[in-house]
């Protein structure tokens, strides 16, 4: 809680505020050009405000990048409703809704993104985690031995996507140059060409 001072709906909204302006100005200047002072100018607060909520700019940093993981690992285990069967097809079938559902958040949140997925020292932590969940998938449904059709390492495979994922998120998805279903469509087509023909 904060110090000195009861959380209701103004101070909950002034903790909003510079959490908005901090992600403007994070994504627009960097982190190292951004001041304490431009935040809470920006958030037509007092500097003592913004004290009541973080300790420091690097406090307020780190809480971007835990909102940014949040939202994105949110989105990547989020559940389809639909019942998808086992196998090349299934795995194929629920990376590319899982891939939407990341683009679609990206899309959503360009701002933090650039913060929590590109330019974050934590940002590898996502891309770790990406990796994970994409390998996770591809043993859930069975498939490992049929993607050594590709004659390369599983991990350098998934690892390369996820690498190319995100040159492809800053190119088109930040630059709004390709809808989110696109995208992932046509990653898909990219990686798995061979895996869709065969199903």
């Amino acid at each position: 809680m904060a110090r000195g001072r009861k959380f209701n709906s103004n101070g909950e909204r002034s903790k909003q505020i510079l959490l908005e302006k901090a992600i403007e100005l994070f994504s627009d200047k960097g982190y190292y050009q951004t001041k304490i002072s431009d935040i809470v100018k920006a958030a037509n607060v007092t500097q003592p405000t913004f004290y009541l909520y973080f300790k420091s700019k690097d406090a307020l940093y780190n809480d971007l990048n835990i909102q940014f993981q949040s939202g994105f690992l949110e989105a990547l285990e989020s559940q389809s409703t639909e019942i998808v069967e086992n196998g090349l097809k299934g795995f194929v079938t629920l990376l590319e809704q899982k891939l939407l559902n990341l683009f679609v958040y990206i899309t959503e949140n360009p701002k933090l993104t650039k913060i929590g997925f590109i330019e974050s020292e934590q940002s590898h932590i996502v891309k770790k985690q990406l990796t994970q969940q994409i390998i996770h998938l591809i043993y859930l449904h069975d498939c490992d031995k049929d993607l050594q059709m590709y004659s390369v390492d599983m991990k350098i495979m998934i690892d390369s996507l996820v690498g190319s994922m995100e040159r492809l998120i800053i190119i088109y998805l930040l630059e709004q140059k390709r809808l989110p279903a696109d995208l992932a469509n046509d990653i898909i087509q990219l990686y798995f060409w061979k895996t869709k023909e065969t199903i």
